[in-house]
């Protein structure tokens, strides 16, 4: 119900208008002074105020200016003995709604105070709708620049519109008033370059992509920038301009140049210290023929580093025969390393070459060395020492330009005191030995290896699994790995057979990893990483993510080692709580 205080120190025309209204089903309070008025607008502010021009020793226009420098939401309707008064006009000027003249009839009160009513309602709809407009203007503006990208707006004459925080950076544009300026005209040379691009925009064309500049900031330095268009429609499918979109990714394209001159090789996949220190290794055997003996645990990888040994070289493109030297009994053993002739022996109906022959002028990689018996390792021995050898059956002696890779999993120094390895051909072997760490003794790469993992398994299961849940990562990296990196790439082959989510959480793992006591409580049991603290789950807080990203200068990937969680992880928590590198100033 609408609030009408009524002012008039005249009692009959008091309650004259309070009975016109009160008839109409408003809500009536009276006033019979100044004094009186200010008392009621304290107790209550009414929808319209009605006051006669002459209140005693005080004015309507008294209560008017009241009225508004209390900013209340009040309508004032003016009464006046005389139409051509002049405080009436003027209050009328001043902000009052209307003036009614002497003698008032309750048609006319009534229409004008429901007038009012009707413009107090459409002011605070007008008001309502500014306040959200303004919201929503602070609000994108806001958005606009938080954003990373920096994004500048033109018209169709191609002036700036608007430009965001980033765009200023981007493009060291400062903090003058750019707007309305050619975007030619603001002082960035770099976005010359682009011009073309966004004048075809304009015109109608299609948007231009990933157009990459390379430019020398005024106080930047070097920056590589990648910038898109877009066209601006005005709804009619007609473009009245364009938006450019400017991603500053000099940060990534020296990274990514760093990593180019890092030494990797294959799917070897590590940043541990001692990881580093083979691939230095591989390095100084690029131009050597050296034989290597490659010492390591059932699963960490000594085949792949025996590959990647070959394809470093310069033997490169030469043959890479690799023979598992425990799967074979021992006669099949030996044909298969020197091959035979016809009739060596019941089966051998033609001459057949043998690995070592196939490997001329290659590499061969003998896994598992430390399962062959004496006889082989007779043959063996001859072979690193003269180059030469017999087929089973045969003679003649064959001569082979080969480099020789072996491995074993076993401690060959205990197999020679216990007489099953020979002394002189382990001297042959170890000319440079590698000694492969297990994967629980480099657990901050097994992030990475689950990110490789995770990616070669979409492609394999045509899945789109996002990444590793927190609480699977905590199981995964306090798993004692007994089987090492292969141990790794089975547990997830299973865990992507059977998960249908966007993450592989716990229950996806093989039944083993969710028996222990980290499956229910998520607490570190395993030995803290040699010179690092293990974080669980629990630590993946906003703070502590902080303070992480902020002792790794923002370095997501080092974090994420820090941290014990998977890239994907650590880049889902932190949009999670929309963290992101603070602004430097040049």
């Amino acid at each position: 119900m609408a609030k009408i205080l009524i002012v008039e120190d005249e009692a009959v025309l008091r309650m004259t208008f309070e009975h016109f209204l009160d008839e109409e089903g408003f809500e009536v309070r009276t006033a019979a002074n100044f004094d009186e008025a200010l008392r009621a607008l304290d107790e209550s502010v009414p929808d319209v105020i009605v006051t006669d021009i002459i209140l005693g020793g005080k004015t309507g226009l008294d209560l008017l200016h009241q009225v508004q420098e209390n900013a209340l939401a009040s309508m004032v309707v003016m009464i006046t003995g005389d139409p051509s008064v002049a405080t009436a006009t003027e209050a009328v000027r001043l902000g009052a709604f209307d003036y009614l003249a002497k003698p008032v009839t309750g048609p006319a009160l009534t229409k004008v105070v429901r007038l009012a009513l009707d413009r107090k309602r459409l002011a605070e709809e007008r008001d309502l709708y500014a306040e959200r407009s303004e919201g929503y203007r602070k609000e994108l503006e806001t958005i606009f620049n938080s954003v990373h990208e920096g994004i500048i707006t033109v018209d169709g004459n191609l002036r700036v519109r608007h430009l965001n925080k980033a765009a200023r950076d981007i493009f060291s544009l400062g903090e003058q008033d750019l707007s309305e300026k050619h975007i030619e005209e603001i002082g960035a040379a770099a976005l010359k370059e682009v011009q073309k691009a966004v004048e075809d925009t304009v015109r109608g064309k299609k948007g231009s992509a990933d157009i990459r500049l390379e430019f020398t900031a005024p106080r930047g330095g070097d920056r590589v920038v990648v910038v898109s268009t877009s066209p601006v429609s005005n709804g009619k499918g007609n473009p009245k301009g364009a938006v450019l979109v400017a991603r500053d990714i000099t940060r990534l394209t020296r990274l990514e140049e760093r990593a180019e001159g890092e030494p990797h090789w294959r799917n070897m996949i590590g940043k541990n210290e001692r990881m580093r220190e083979i691939y230095a290794l591989i390095e100084d055997l690029r131009e050597t023929d050296s034989t290597v003996l490659i010492f390591g645990e059932s699963g960490t990888g000594k085949e792949l580093v025996a590959a990647a040994l070959h394809h470093a070289g310069t033997r490169s493109g030469k043959p890479f025969i690799k023979v598992n030297c425990a799967a074979l009994h021992e006669d099949i053993l030996e044909s298969e390393l020197f091959g035979h002739v016809r009739g060596a022996f019941t089966g051998a109906v033609k001459d057949r070459m043998g690995r070592f022959e196939a490997a001329n002028g290659g590499t061969i990689f003998l896994d598992e060395i430390g399962d062959i018996s004496p006889r082989l390792q007779l043959r063996l021995l001859r072979v690193l020492q003269e180059r030469e050898f017999e087929r089973v059956g045969d003679t003649h002696p064959i001569r082979v330009d080969v480099r020789v890779i072996a491995a074993t999993n076993c401690d060959l120094t205990k197999r020679i005191q216990e007489g099953h390895f020979r002394q002189d051909l382990y001297y042959r072997l170890n000319v440079v030995r590698i000694d492969l760490p297990a994967l629980r003794d480099r657990r901050e790469d097994i992030p990475a290896l689950v990110d490789h993992f995770c990616r070669h398994f979409n492609g394999v299961f045509k899945k789109e699994v996002i990444g590793i849940a927190p609480e699977t990562m905590d199981i995964l990296m306090q798993h004692p790995w007994i089987g090492n990196v292969r141990e790794l790439e089975n547990c997830l082959e299973r865990a992507f057979i059977v998960c249908h989510e966007s993450f592989i959480l716990p229950r996806h793992l093989p039944p083993e990893f969710r028996s222990g006591p980290i499956a229910g409580s998520f607490a570190p049991t395993a030995p803290a990483m040699p010179g690092r603290h293990w974080e669980s789950r629990d630590a993946l807080g906003r703070d502590h993510l902080t303070e992480v990203l902020t002792q790794t200068d923002w370095n997501v990937a080092k974090a994420a080692r820090r941290l014990g969680v998977a890239r994907n992880t650590l880049y889902q928590r932190m949009r999670a709580y929309a963290l992101s590198r603070p602004e430097t100033r040049d």
